[in-house]
């Protein structure tokens, strides 16, 4: 491997090591929370479920009064979801809905299925044991236990949980604020007659797109000119009041590519060439107060580099724990015999079988790829991959948002 190159592991390390968590606190309604980073652990003000209740439509008993099946009992009361009964004498049973607080004195619920209603009586055709079709208080939280930690990202299942014990605020960290800006004068927007020699400009919705899934507060700068000076002046503004500055192309090495240097002029370039492909030319640095990470151009190249190094670099900034994505191990239902000595990364599905497909052109401009695939091979170094091998593959489940 060429001593210029970073290995990507190395690339990474670095990237995360920079990172400056962010610290300030915004108190948000639950409702609102999904999708933000938890500043600090929750606890739970109270048991979860409250107290006993059904777990069945049925009828609320004394486990002892049912000698044997097809005994009959007067039907008390009647407990809806949200309602109380009065506690279960002897010798009778209540009616009861999924979620009613168990009436005290009763210690199981028969389902409606296994009971017949005749009148004010009910043949109960089941023997029941005592807990069954009961939801006992706490079983799922106990009060005062932790119920989430900090650094952990909203999604819904942790909003519901949060909303459950009734916390009705939560207080998670600010949004990372990103500049955006794209280079080349070759962009254009879509909308816009294409020029010859023109491309459309996929890159600004791509990374706009992946931002917003990671809850950032993206500034869109546009395309910049492929100039020095406008190269420079657009890192200037984007530095006041953002975390980091993001872009797209110029990072290479040709005459037309401005960022490197403009980037070297206003703040520093830590790295910027990285043993991956795709996405050898990744600047790291910073403008001012602001991180800088330069992606390049190729769309493909850009996707791929922003899922691998910029996503994890973001969620540690946002304070997140777990900021590197879980993988899984797959057989391969597929041959790659021509390894590169960088690092790869292959976009695949899995298929109905659990095995892993390729596309079948995995060139960076092959971006209907990114489309058909629904995660990334992650292949080391040097490594051929014959049918049948495990491999490491990246979901998108874990990659995108």
């Amino acid at each position: 491997m060429n001593d210029n190159l970073l290995s990507f592991d190395d690339a990474l390390a670095r990237l995360l090591a920079a990172v400056r968590p962010l610290r300030e606190i915004e108190l948000v309604d639950t409702l609102a929370a999904g999708g933000r980073v938890l500043a600090s652990a929750q606890h739970s003000p109270i048991s979860l479920p409250p107290l006993d209740n059904a777990a069945m439509d049925g009828y609320a008993v004394r486990s002892a009064d049912i000698a044997a099946p097809g005994t009959e009992l007067p039907v008390s009361q009647r407990i809806a979801a949200g309602s109380v009964g009065s506690a279960l004498q002897p010798g009778t049973a209540a009616r009861i809905f999924t979620g009613a607080a168990l009436p005290a004195g009763a210690d199981a619920v028969v389902m409606q299925e296994r009971c017949s209603h005749h009148g004010e009586h009910v043949r109960v055709d089941h023997c029941p044991a005592v807990g069954e079709h009961v939801r006992r208080a706490g079983e799922d939280i106990a009060a005062g236990r932790q119920l989430l930690p900090a650094g952990v990202r909203l999604r819904a299942p942790e909003v519901a949980l949060a909303a459950a014990v009734g916390l009705a605020q939560l207080p998670v960290l600010r949004r990372l604020r990103v500049a955006l800006m794209c280079t080349g004068n070759e962009l254009v927007m879509p909308g816009d007659p294409l020029p010859p020699g023109g491309i459309y400009n996929s890159n600004r919705f791509l990374l706009r797109s992946l931002l917003n899934a990671l809850g950032c507060e993206c500034t869109d700068f546009g395309i910049v000119p492929d100039r020095l000076d406008a190269t420079r002046e657009a890192l200037r503004r984007a530095a006041e009041g953002h975390d980091l500055i993001l872009t797209s192309g110029g990072v290479s090495v040709g005459e037309e590519d401005h960022v490197k240097p403009a980037v070297e002029a206003e703040g520093a370039l830590a790295l910027w060439k990285i043993a991956m492909k795709p996405g050898k030319p990744l600047a790291f640095g910073n403008v001012h107060a602001a991180a800088f990470i330069g992606l390049p151009g190729n769309p493909v190249s850009s996707f791929v580099t922003f899922l691998v190094m910029v996503r994890p670099f973001i969620l540690a900034s946002q304070g997140v724990a777990e900021a590197v994505p879980q993988r899984l191990r797959l057989h391969a239902d597929f041959e790659w015999t021509r390894p590169d000595r960088r690092r790869e990364f292959l976009r695949a599905r899995v298929n109905a079988e659990g095995t892993v497909n390729l596309f079948d052109r995995q060139g960076a401009a092959a971006l209907q790829s990114t489309v058909w695939a629904n995660g990334l091979v992650d292949v080391a170094p040097g490594t051929e991959i014959r049918r049948g091998d495990v491999v490491d593959f990246l979901p998108y489940g874990e990659l995108l948002g």
